[in-house]
Parts: structure tokens; sequence; C-alpha cells
């Protein structure tokens, strides 16, 4: 899998820089748009990552605008860039909130939805499908928060599990410090241990820190980081002499770590909660292969299959409002009735909890740097 071309990336920044506002509805949808408001960081840290997501969201919008759009009315997905900074994030989803969106879609990084969330958590706004994996997100206090992702938790259990059926219990954690880091560090420590990994050293990623790993003599070493860190840990792992099998959750980017490792990532464990991104036999990736040609925007990849699937769904959501004018709680209710739905062979379902799907798969890097089942 391979990034999408830097050409079309800046071309889509510089469209988004100039976007209006003003396009904004009032709350009850009455204008001739759906409006959705989204903070991510276009540029800066998590933007490999938040970009491809924000594509492939606005690759399957316009679909249903060229279709007609919902019920006659267009989705406008109104991007604001945060570069990464929750206190950014805060601000824009302020602006967004001022003016009248229907919901909030697809933010980026646990810590920008935490700082977002006090805007919304008194209301009735929805924050559909944030690209932020924090367990927190799914419970109680967080009830405005519908993902579709799941949370860490779910990513430690796939790694324990599947560690164990290779006999390695002792497992030590490598971590970065940063917000997001932090969250999936706190999930894997909840998590693991109930499994039965051994967890014999937790270290956070400075000098030093992958020699006091090895010294508890570990079997395997989940990092935890973005694909930077993560690849700079694994390269130091391997430098020092370790072959046990490196883990690395979601967080760090499939393809983004595969591609900073190269032949050095060989057997190192990713983590992916969407399907393979050039897996043909699955409808919805046709479909996204399809509309990515068409838009010359080159290969797509798991982020971008994110974005493109929790748009899907978000729109479904919009097409079984009842009739008349969207509203937010319309948009609540439509999703609170979503059971079992099938997305191109993607399911979701919110009858249950607010995270549509459970979908945890794991990916290897082999030998020539590449990312397969």
């Amino acid at each position: 899998m391979h990034s999408f071309p830097r050409r079309a990336r800046a071309a889509m920044v510089a469209l988004l820089a100039v976007l209006s506002l003003t396009a904004g509805a009032a709350e009850d949808g009455a204008g001739k748009a759906i409006v959705l408001g989204q903070s991510v960081a276009l540029t800066g840290p998590g933007s490999a990552l938040a970009v491809p997501f924000q594509q492939g969201a606005r690759l399957w919008f316009e679909r249903v605008n060229a279709a007609g759009g919902i019920g006659g009315r267009r989705i406008e997905l109104v991007t604001l860039d945060d570069k990464g900074a929750p206190a950014t994030t805060a601000a824009n989803t302020k602006k967004l909130l001022d003016q009248g969106v229907l919901s909030l879609f697809g933010y980026f990084g646990s810590p920008q939805v935490t700082a977002a969330y006090p805007l919304v958590k008194d209301g009735d706004v929805v924050l559909f499908a944030p690209m932020a994996a924090a367990d927190e997100f799914r419970g109680a206090a967080y009830g405005n928060v519908w993902s579709v992702r799941p949370g860490y938790a779910e990513e430690a259990v796939a790694i324990t599990r599947h560690a164990e059926t290779l006999g390695a219990r002792k497992l030590a954690i490598l971590y970065g410090t940063d917000g997001e880091s932090l969250a999936a560090l706190d999930a894997a420590e909840r998590t693991m241990p109930h499994l039965g990994a051994n967890l014999v050293a937790k270290q956070g990623l400075a000098a030093g820190a992958v020699d006091k790993t090895l010294a508890s003599k570990p079997e395997s070493v989940l990092v935890v980081g973005d694909a930077t860190q993560a690849a700079g840990a694994v390269r130091e792992l391997r430098a020092k002499g370790f072959r046990g099998t490196v883990y690395a959750f979601s967080s760090s980017g499939e393809s983004l770590l595969a591609q900073e490792l190269g032949t050095a990532g060989t057997g190192v464990v990713v983590v992916r909660v969407v399907p393979k991104s050039d897996s043909t036999k699955v409808p919805v990736v046709r479909e996204l292969l399809a509309d990515a040609q068409a838009a010359k925007l080159g290969k797509p990849n798991v982020y971008m299959l994110e974005g493109y699937l929790a748009a899907r769904v978000y729109t479904e959501a919009l097409r079984r409002m009842a009739k008349g004018d969207p509203s937010r709680a319309k948009l609540r209710k439509a999703l609170e009735g979503m059971d079992d739905l099938d997305v191109g062979g993607f399911r979701v379902s919110y009858t249950d909890n607010r995270a549509g799907s459970r979908l945890v798969e794991l990916s290897l890097i082999d030998s020539q740097g590449r990312v397969r089942e």
C-alpha cells in the first residue's frame, strides 16, 4: 500500500484552505445542503493518516451528490485544519458549531476528540466516526461520540491472542509519550495481563529504553507510537538481536510503518481495523479502488478506506431519517436503529453500543517491506 500522491494532497489542502464556512445550514438542516463539520490535521503531526481518511470520505460524499444527494440535498463536508493541535481542534469545533452544522464528522486523534468534546457534551450534536481509539470514547462519559472503529482494548486482545498462539507470554511494551500513544498504552496495560500476558517491561521511547526492555528477556514486544517512533524502535530492537515478534497498534499506520521500515520490517505485525485496502474480494474495497482511480488519487490505503466506510455509514443514517428536514434528533435516532448493516462486506451495528464495528485484523510486513494478511 502506498500513500496518495503529494500533488493530490497539496491540491486538496489548497482547496480546503479556501472552503467557506458560509455554506453551513441551520441546525435543523433547513438549507439546501446537509452540512457536516470536521477538524483534522491536514498539515503537521498526524496528517499522513488524517488526510487520506478525509479524502476517502469526500470520495463517497461526492458519489452520493452526483446521484442527487439525500432527498435532493447535497452533503457538504466542511473541513478545518487543526495541525494536530488539540487546542486548535477545540477552536475549530466552536467555529463549526457556530455555523450550525448538522453534526461533527471524522475527527482525528484521541487528544483532539478529548479537547473538542466539552463543546458538545451537554448538547445534541453527534461526533461521528472519529479516527480515534481511546477506550473511554465508547463509554457513558462520551455519549455523543459514535465510532465506527473499535477501541484499543480490542486491538490489545487481538495482539495478546496472536502472541499466545506463538507461545509468547512474556511481553514488553515500548511507548511514545504523546497523548494518542498513552491512550493505547492504557488499554494495553488494562487488557493484556487479564488475558494471560506477563508484562515484563514497560519503557517510554527514549535513550536506553530498548536496552532496558531487552534486559527483561521478552518473547514479544509491543511498540506503541506513530510510524516514525515505531520504526525507530523496531530498527533498534533488530539491530540489538531481538528476533521475537514485534507488534504495533493501528495508530502506527500500517502502510506508513511498512514504508518507513522496508525490509527491516520483516515479521512486524500491525493491527488493522478495516478490510485490507487492496482486497478486491470485498465489494466496498472494489468501489473505493474504482472511485480513487477515477479521481486520480493513486492506490488507496487503510486510512482512505476507513474514511470511505465512515461516510457510507453516515449516509445510510441520513437516508433512514424520517421525512422532512434533517435534524440532530433524527440523525441520532437513525443511528440507534442501525442493526447489522452490511456496507459492501463491512458490517456495522449500533443497537447495543456506540462502537459500530468490532473488526480487528492483523497484517504482517514481509521480507520485501510489503503488507500482507
